[in-house]
């Protein structure tokens, strides 16, 4: 195949896969943000809250954990004490929903999926939030905050109400941007 071709499938390829997606339906007005640090006061990352007005993304970029994959969730009160972070409470669970992708009843508003880290010990993601961006925003920025947690073991997506991930291992509490 000439190098033309390739370049023209490749631009299909692209459009196909980008579907109905705008710009303007891309979020990209940060509305929150906290720095993730480990139970020693090392920084471990950042969390950014990102919104179109529509919807809210939640984009981390971690660094200096273990390899494999991490639970990750938004939990319901915006404290986080060191070491064992228990002061961020459960996750953010404002509907009463069970916890998990797999589980039978859905997800809740904390659950997101696993964030990997790889070999360097790095990783990062961005989660869409379900939900209008407007009662989202309520509800992480309630009166007791809200606080994200990286969890030392992968989430299985449906033992409820944690997901089985472990101790946790990082926190950071939400602000508004």
């Amino acid at each position: 195949m000439s190098l033309s071709k390739i370049a023209v499938l490749a631009t299909a390829i692209a459009f196909a896969v980008a579907g109905c997606t705008t710009v303007d339906d891309l979020a990209t007005d940060r509305v929150g943000q906290t720095t993730l640090q480990f139970a020693n006061g090392l920084p471990a990352g950042t969390v950014q809250l990102l919104s179109n007005g529509q919807s809210v993304t939640v984009a981390v970029a971690a660094t200096g954990m273990s390899p494999g994959e991490h639970g990750f969730h938004l939990h319901t009160t915006g404290k986080c004490t060191a070491p064992d972070f228990t002061s961020a409470g459960g996750h953010l669970n404002p509907g009463g929903e069970t916890h998990g992708a797999l589980s039978p009843g859905g997800k809740h508003l904390g659950d997101m999926p696993n964030l990997v880290i790889g070999e360097n010990r790095s990783g990062s993601t961005q989660v869409e939030l379900d939900g209008d961006a407007r009662i989202v925003l309520e509800n992480i920025f309630d009166a007791d905050g809200t606080a994200v947690v990286v969890h030392a073991g992968a989430d299985d997506y449906r033992t409820d109400p944690s997901g089985n991930a472990g101790s946790r291992i990082a926190c950071g509490v939400l602000k508004p941007a």
